[in-house]
């Protein structure tokens, strides 16, 4: 009976886990430029992902209503710019004498996490799934003449280098570089091939090697490493297809299960695609012996895994906070990574000897005081002269890069106090505080023209309006800046009344939160919700200036054109905001471990770390318009305040929060948080 009873319990068990990956709709955000991301078989944190090539194709080589494929790859990076990066290792399979461009026509497809199918109109079908850095192919042929092509120069938009390769029997392995995001940088990858029959390939033009197939079922594995061949031949697994298929489920549910939420059966389908996509990338760059690439070219070796694939300036905003709740482990490591850069070589964007795919590093420094101010270990002495020598190069001569380069010393600044050295940290808390002489020049100022004109006076991405909200780390002298608390709220007012904050782009992401700071911090709580759920008037101020080419939509959608246009995910970055405002909280300044409240979007959340107590938030009330906090309750106290600390997150408990359709004009005005320049 007992033996019974166990049994069960772990059937059932499975089965609550299962539900995470079952709910995940991989091909959201997989049409156009709504998103950018791709419905390839991949793996947490795996530089391998095996996806299709579609003609046409978006960022990531696929679009999901076209019906001609190219054939598949083997890396890609989740909805970042510049078309994108990866696309390697094209294989190909094809019928009759050799292969033809247009003959794979699309008719069936299906995928989930780990796993991705497809049939053509021409019989062929064709099944992937990945574990850790091996992948399974499995083709089906009809009867004839059959092939695959494996094109070794392919690569997203042209950016193939060079390669090495070496036929031994069935079986090819070598090395390809490309160029990573925006041409910016070279990375490498090594990778060993075999087919499960054996083939002879035969080289018909450069950089591509074509295999005669004889049997109706081919299979077709694949390894890939930042180090060596051999390592890439180390990850091919022998197991099974469905076996491998399974192995990676499992490890996507245990991933996906960090978090638990319970609600609209909908919204937990939107919320567990996007908590999906939100770990895709850093990749695990380094073996299980410790040996991995640094950027310099060298080969190293270390203690614990070694990251790679970065979009910091994008994702230091949503995704790595929420990484640093949900993956405590993973995260250390991380940031080792990130430190890592510092002493082989980092630069903004890419370099040229990096280990894999990977878009830009700014504010490194930021992410690393906010993992200092968690409790995360670093050794930052082992790195002080090259973050100092990247603050000395900082860029402000534009009015936005002026604002950002000041949060990165202001970030340099807390760390000097957190190690003891105040006469440095006074040095670059002064030079933060030279924020205020260009925002005075630069943002004050509304009145003319082109305050919501997309890339004036030199802006990257954005307008006056959305860029002159981002001083996160002195809202207090933002405020003052603006003319008090009452000029600061009406120009919020305005901001949002107006329709110039813009979801599609990251550089005004934290502005919906500010009011916090102020006594109307339900206009924040209303914000959120309405961004997450409701329909709201978007701009695309990503490509257009105000009032041009404007629509009326959902931001969130579960579908392949999930994102209104332009707004791409950004390796996570847009995924992570709707996963961490789903569970009620979201980083009030990175660089200080402190998360505003806003209602979930469930009616419960819990997170769950192995061997550790859990947390849960419950919703009180919890209805479509009680979008107000009216109480916070910390394990069974009530707590006059909107805001919760990391600490309190994550050593365990229960938040419980009131909701109603009308603001508590009261709660938390008595114990706000406000970032401010001169100390927390």
């Amino acid at each position: 009976m007992k033996k019974s009873l166990i049994y069960l319990l772990s059937l059932l068990s499975l089965s609550a886990v299962a539900q995470q990956t079952s709910q995940v709709n991989v091909f959201l955000g997989s049409s156009g430029d709504n998103g950018q991301m791709s419905p390839a078989a991949s793996y947490p944190f795996s530089m391998l992902s095996i996806g299709p090539e579609t003609y046409p194709s978006t960022h990531t080589g696929y679009e999901y209503y076209a019906k001609e494929f190219l054939g598949f790859t083997h890396n890609r990076m989740e909805g970042v710019g510049c078309q994108g990066c990866g696309g390697n290792l094209l294989v190909r399979p094809f019928l009759g004498d050799g292969p033809v461009k247009a003959d794979l026509i699309k008719y069936e497809e299906q995928a989930s996490p780990g796993y991705y199918h497809v049939g053509f109109t021409n019989g062929i079908k064709a099944s992937f799934t990945v574990y850790k850095n091996g992948g399974l192919h499995q083709y089906t042929f009809p009867e004839g003449k059959k092939g695959l092509l494996l094109d070794l120069a392919y690569a997203h938009v042209g950016r193939f280098v060079a390669e090495e390769h070496t036929i031994e029997g069935n079986a090819v392995s070598g090395w390809v570089e490309s160029r990573t995001t925006c041409s910016a940088g070279i990375y490498r990858i090594y990778y060993y091939v075999e087919t499960d029959r054996p083939v002879k390939w035969t080289s018909t033009k450069a950089h591509e090697l074509v295999a005669n197939v004889t049997d109706g079922q081919l299979g077709f594995r694949i390894g890939l490493s930042s180090v060596g061949t051999s390592y890439a031949k180390a990850a091919i697994t022998k197991d099974g297809f469905e076996a491998v298929k399974a192995q990676s489920s499992r490890e996507w549910n245990n991933m996906l299960g960090h978090i638990k939420v319970k609600g609209d059966p909908e919204r937990e389908k939107l919320f567990y695609s996007l908590f999906y996509r939100s770990i895709q990338s850093p990749y695990v760059v380094s073996e299980p012996d410790g040996a991995y690439a640094a950027t310099n070219g060298t080969l190293q070796h270390t203690k614990s895994k070694v990251y790679n694939g970065w979009a910091i300036w994008d994702n230091y905003r949503a995704q790595l906070p929420l990484l640093s709740i949900a993956y405590p482990q993973e995260y250390q490591d991380m940031m080792h990574s990130i430190a890592g850069l510092y002493k082989h070589g980092k630069k903004d964007f890419a370099t040229l000897h990096e280990p894999s795919i990977t878009v830009r590093t700014e504010h490194a420094i930021v992410v690393l005081l906010d993992a200092l101010k968690k409790g995360y270990k670093l050794d930052f002495k082992a790195i002080a002269d090259s973050v100092e020598k990247e603050i000395k190069t900082l860029d402000y001569a534009h009015p936005d890069k002026a604002l950002e380069s000041s949060y990165d010393a202001w970030a340099l600044s807390e760390i000097y106090y957190a190690e003891k050295d105040k006469a440095r940290g006074d040095q670059y808390k002064k030079q933060a505080a030279d924020y205020k002489k260009y925002w005075q020049k630069d943002f004050q100022d509304l009145t003319k023209h082109d305050v919501d004109r997309m890339q004036a006076r030199g802006l990257y991405q954005g307008t006056i309006w959305q860029y002159r909200w981002f001083v996160p780390f002195d809202l207090k002298g933002l405020m003052e800046l603006c003319g008090g608390e009452a000029a600061y709220v009406s120009q919020l007012d305005e901001f949002f009344g107006n329709d110039y904050y813009c979801h599609a782009n990251q550089p005004d992401l934290q502005a919906p939160f500010m009011y916090n700071v102020t006594d109307q911090p339900w206009k924040s709580q209303a914000l959120i919700h309405k961004i997450a759920v409701d329909t709201m008037v978007q701009h695309y101020f990503n490509d257009n200036s105000r009032g041009i080419g404007s629509e009326i939509d959902l931001i969130y959608k579960n579908q392949p054109k999930a994102y209104v246009r332009t707004m791409d995910d950004d390796a996570g970055t847009m995924s992570s905001w709707f996963v961490l405002v789903s569970t009620g909280i979201f980083p009030a300044c990175i660089g200080s471990p402190v998360y505003y409240l806003n209602v979930p979007l469930f009616e419960s959340v819990e997170w769950q770390w192995p061997g550790a107590k859990p947390f849960s938030v419950q919703v009180k009330n919890f209805g479509p318009k009680n979008v107000y906090i009216q109480e916070v309750w910390l394990n069974g106290k009530k707590v006059d305040r909107n805001w919760i600390t990391h600490s309190e997150i994550v050593k365990g408990g229960k938040l419980e929060i009131v909701a109603g359709d009308k603001p508590n004009l009261q709660q938390g005005l008595n114990n706000k948080w406000i970032a401010e320049l001169n100390g927390q």
